[in-house]
């Protein structure tokens, strides 16, 4: 499913990036990489704030939702 969807504070792993490859490479950059578990810390007017590898990082709804979760 996709991250957008998730429960603030319900952690996830990293199935998959989707996306176009400069996207993919710019998540993976920021940490997004399959296997890694990741939160979603808030959620407000679309724009997401995620926990990755000990960091806290805002996305858009739009980069978000290429985050595929288990």
């Amino acid at each position: 499913m996709p991250l957008t969807f998730a429960k603030a504070g319900e952690p996830g792993t990293i199935s998959r990036i989707t996306g176009r490859d400069h996207t993919r490479r710019f998540l993976e950059s920021l940490g997004f990489v399959e296997g890694e578990t990741v939160m979603v810390i808030s959620e407000n007017g679309g724009n997401f704030i995620l926990q990755v590898k000990d960091a806290r990082i805002a996305l858009d709804h739009s980069m978000a939702s290429r985050i595929q979760i288990a």
